[in-house]
C-alpha cells in the first residue's frame, strides 16, 4: 500500500479524493478532465466538482481549453505539501544517493541536504526504508576534477534547448581555445563528466571534458539535426576514450575475491569485470585513471591482487610496499630503543 493512501485509510471518500487529485496535478502538465476521471475512477462532473473545491481552499487550479487542454496548478503560486507515492520516495532517496558521488562541486553536500529534507516528511515506515537504502548503497569513492555546477547548468540547458553554444576550453596541456558547438548530450563515465556536439569550427564530432570548459554561453541559435556516430553520447564517449588526447593505457588485474563483491569499487563499467571462478575475477579494460588512485584502489579492496599490465601500476604499487616497509622498520627500530 503507498504512503498516500495509506495515510487517508481513515478518511472519507471526498478527502482522499481531492489529495489524490493534489497529487496528480502536482505533475507539471495539462491533465484533461477524462483522464483525472479515469484515474480517480469518478465521473468528469466529479472532477469538475472536486476542482472547484480546491479552489475554494485557495490551490491555485487553472482551466485551458481546447483539444490539448485541460486542469493544472499554476506556476509560481503557492502549492500544497508535496504527495509521493512510496516507489517515488524510494527512487528521489536513491538518486540523491547516487548525485553525492558525481564530480559536481557542492553536490554532495546537496544532495545530502536534499535528503535529509525529503527524510523529514516521510512517515515513519517509509524513512526506515529510505534510511536501509542509505546504508546499504556504497558511496563512489572515485576522486577527480569537480565541474562547476552553473558551467554544468549551462551546458544542460543548451543541449534541452537544442541550440549552439560557445566557450573557452582547455585541452590537456593547458593550451587556451574557443569553440563553437552544437551540443547534443552531457554523460558522466568513471569520475569525470563529458560533452558531446559537433564542432562548427572543426567541423566533426568532438568529446569535451567539462571540467575544462569555461564561461558557456548559450547563442539561442538552433541546432541542425546531425546523426550521432554513435547509438547515444555515452556510447560515443565509450568509444573515443584514446582520441582526445588524456593518456591510457590497457589495465589487467586478477583479483581473487568474487566478482560481486569488487563490482563498481575500481572505477570499472558494466562489463569490465569477468568472473574467473566463485572466488575469483578478471579486470580487464581500457583506462585513464592515474595508476596512484589505481594502486590504493586495489590495496583497498581488502583481497589478494595480481597486475599483469600497465608497468606503471606495477612501479606504483612497489613504491607504496617500499613506503610502508619503511615505516614498520621505522617503528621496529624505535621499539628495540
Amino acid at each position: 500500500m503507498s504512503y498516500l493512501s495509506g495515510m487517508l485509510e481513515s478518511m472519507n471518500d471526498t478527502p482522499a479524493r481531492l489529495l489524490r487529485l493534489l497529487s496528480l496535478l502536482q505533475t507539471p502538465r495539462d491533465w484533461p478532465g477524462s483522464e483525472l476521471a479515469d484515474r480517480l475512477g469518478v465521473t468528469d462532473r466529479t472532477v469538475r466538482r472536486d476542482i472547484d473545491r480546491l479552489r475554494e481552499l485557495g490551490y491555485p487550479v487553472e482551466a485551458t481549453m481546447g483539444a490539448a487542454g485541460g486542469y493544472r496548478l499554476v506556476a509560481g503560486s503557492a502549492l500544497p505539501p508535496l504527495l509521493i507515492e512510496d516507489d517515488e520516495a524510494v527512487a528521489i532517496a536513491v538518486g540523491l544517493r547516487a548525485a553525492a558521488g558525481y564530480a559536481v562541486a557542492g553536490i554532495e553536500e546537496a544532495s545530502v541536504r536534499a535528503l535529509t529534507k525529503l527524510e523529514q516528511v516521510l512517515p515513519a515506515k517509509l524513512r526506515r526504508r529510505v534510511r536501509v537504502l542509505g546504508t546499504a548503497l556504497a558511496p563512489r569513492t572515485e576522486t577527480g576534477p569537480l565541474v562547476d555546477p552553473e558551467v554544468l547548468t549551462a551546458l544542460a540547458g543548451a543541449v534541452t534547448n537544442r541550440e549552439r553554444v560557445r566557450f573557452a576550453y582547455r585541452d590537456g596541456a593547458g593550451a587556451g581555445t574557443r569553440r563553437h558547438v552544437e551540443p547534443v548530450g552531457l554523460t558522466p563515465s568513471r569520475h569525470r563528466w563529458y560533452l558531446v556536439g559537433y564542432d562548427l569550427d572543426r567541423a566533426d564530432w568532438r568529446v569535451y571534458r567539462v571540467d575544462r570548459i569555461e564561461r558557456p554561453q548559450p547563442t539561442a541559435a538552433r541546432i541542425t539535426p546531425r546523426e550521432l556516430p554513435a547509438p547515444d553520447p555515452a556510447a560515443y564517449v565509450a568509444g573515443r576514450r584514446t582520441d582526445w588526447g588524456t593518456p591510457t593505457f590497457r589495465l589487467s588485474v586478477t583479483i581473487h575475491a568474487p566478482a560481486r563483491r569488487i563490482a563498481g569499487r575500481l572505477g570499472d563499467e558494466p562489463g569490465d569485470i569477468v568472473a574467473v571462478d566463485e572466488n575469483t575475477c578478471r579486470l580487464d579494460s581500457l583506462r585513464d585513471d592515474s595508476p596512484e588512485w589505481l594502486a590504493h584502489r586495489l590495496i583497498a579492496l581488502g583481497a589478494d591482487f595480481e597486475v599483469h599490465q600497465p608497468p606503471e601500476l606495477i612501479q606504483q604499487l612497489r613504491a607504496v610496499s617500499a613506503r610502508i616497509e619503511r615505516g614498520i622498520a621505522g617503528r621496529k627500530a624505535q621499539r628495540r630503543k
